[in-house]
């Protein structure tokens, strides 16, 4: 198959990372999945993303059409070994943000890349330390309604960039999907990197 003929499918419906993936230039269809993300017990914080970009790619492969690349991706914050996800509410979302606040934490990112019987996987792994923060601005931020569905509750381009003292790392990685390590696993589809810059809008 020629990278012309290519399709290509992004297994998430996330804003972020159809944005992401829509800066390579690259024609590519969006479809929602749904697995369970829920860490098992003892299990390492990189196999857990890992294990759910990967479910995640393979739900998605069972869904399309069975000449399709699909590509999924998950996105992690942790801090001392704990993986923080999505803030179930107000009260929540403060608990998060205040132990992040002053520290630094690991965002970790995962790719991966199915087509047929082959399966690819990336992992990006950034840190991020954030400054001090006051009760106050983090009650503000909680009700500007963007940390309400982000992983450790704040989202790096947005307003939650004014938290962040600090980014070793990957920036689109800390978006939710990191564009070096896809652009690696994409060369597996015929699409260098040369192709993808060509491809790229202006």
């Amino acid at each position: 198959m020629q990278a012309e003929d290519l399709k290509l499918i992004l297994a998430s419906t996330s804003p972020r990372r159809c944005e992401l993936l829509g800066r390579f230039g690259l024609p590519f269809e969006v479809l929602g999945v749904e697995v369970e993300e829920v860490p098992r017990c003892g299990e390492a914080a990189e196999d857990y993303v890992r294990r759910v970009a990967s479910d995640k790619s393979a739900r998605g492969q069972s869904m399309a059409p069975s000449d399709a690349a699909v590509l999924a991706a998950d996105t992690e914050v942790v801090l001392d070994g704990q993986i923080f996800g999505k803030p179930q509410g107000a009260e929540h979302a403060r608990e998060m943000l205040g132990r992040l606040s002053g520290r630094t934490h690991e965002v970790l990112s995962a790719v991966s890349l199915r087509r047929g019987d082959c399966h690819w996987q990336a992992l990006s792994v950034s840190r991020v330390r954030f400054r001090d923060l006051g009760l106050e601005e983090i009650d503000a931020y909680w009700a500007s309604g963007e940390p309400a569905d982000k992983a450790g509750a704040y989202a790096i381009q947005g307003r939650g960039e004014l938290f962040v003292a600090e980014l070793q790392g990957s920036f689109s990685g800390v978006m939710g999907l990191p564009l070096l390590e896809t652009a690696r696993l994409l060369r597996h589809l015929g699409l260098g990197t040369a192709r993808l810059l060509a491809g790229a809008a202006p």
